[in-house]
């Protein structure tokens, strides 16, 4: 320890003053020195440890000058060269993109949930993807390409913009009300079908319903009762051959006839049956109208 001894002189004479018997003692000694001398070499290891610590961080994270290993920080926000990034955390951005020669994969092993808002912080629409079903919540779904609209959805309607609307499904597509178009085609080589297993199946147009068939035949099979009617028109049968051959042959007409010459007759109430052709008209001489239909005047078209 340091000791510190007072000598006294005297300004006429250079002998030193007799020594006093006490003797000052100035410091840290003892078990403080100890404590002191303890807390210095912790304080000394704790500094050193942090110092590997940061040094093992900055190694681990490739901290550099221009950001923190592949994520560059630049002027246009962060950037990540190549890798994969985690968070843990929300993630808020202004804006998300990928690079131009890779493509943007967003992973998770729950589900991703991509949510919109509001001055108020309200959410106004979300686009949510989990592992069995994908739902989006918003007031407005549109799909575009480019300028051109192709498909929009809201609680009003549904539009398709495209074309063309194709349906590649073995039972094709279920309406369970109406349907408004201005075309049915079927693809080609395939045919085109509109079926009601348990209802009927009407068509209604206000400047008529045109069914056309280029290269084949139309046919119209029915259970029960097959009815063209017209309220205001005609129904006229144009073709080069139109055939009947299921019609009943009435009991009157010309007995003898060589030829096998009938004329169709029509009752009253539209029945249609054969009667042997003679010279004048048979089907007044018939009896079908009679037995089964209300009595009436009777005409012909041989």
């Amino acid at each position: 320890m340091v000791r510190e001894q007072y000598v006294n002189t005297t300004q006429d004479s250079s002998v030193p003053a007799p020594v006093p018997d006490s003797i000052y003692k100035i410091g840290i000694y003892g078990w403080r020195k100890r404590c002191l001398y303890l807390f210095v070499l912790l304080l000394i290891i704790i500094l050193t440890v942090n110092f590997a610590l940061t040094i093992w961080i900055i190694r681990v994270m490739w901290f550099n000058t221009e950001g923190m290993g592949h994520l560059k920080v630049t002027s246009d926000g962060v950037r990540l060269e190549d890798g994969e990034s985690e968070f843990l955390f929300p993630l808020y951005a202004l804006e998300i993109h990928s690079r131009e020669d890779s493509s943007l994969l967003v992973n998770s092993s729950e589900n991703v949930t991509l949510n919109a808002r509001n001055e108020k912080n309200d959410v106004t629409g979300s686009l949510s993807v989990g592992p069995n079903v994908a739902q989006g919540n918003a007031q407005n779904f549109v799909i575009s390409s480019n300028t051109k609209m192709l498909f929009s959805a809201d609680d009003k309607e549904v539009v398709v913009g495209t074309d063309k609307l194709r349906v590649t499904g073995l039972e094709g597509a279920l309406f369970e009300h109406s349907v408004e178009t201005p075309l049915l085609k079927a693809e080609p080589f395939k045919d085109l079908r509109l079926e009601s297993p348990t209802r009927s199946l009407s068509m209604h147009a206000p400047k008529g319903v045109f069914v056309k068939a280029l290269a084949g035949n139309i046919e119209a099979a029915s259970n029960m009762d097959f009815l063209l009617h017209s309220s205001e028109g005609l129904v006229i049968l144009d073709a080069e051959t139109v055939r009947l051959p299921n019609l009943p042959l009435g009991q009157g007409g010309v007995s003898g006839n060589a030829q096998g010459l009938y004329e169709v007759c029509v009752c009253p109430s539209g029945k249609l049956f054969l009667s042997k052709a003679g010279v004048t008209s048979t089907c007044s001489e018939s009896q079908e109208c009679y037995l089964k239909e209300v009595e009436g005047t009777f005409w012909s078209h041989c």
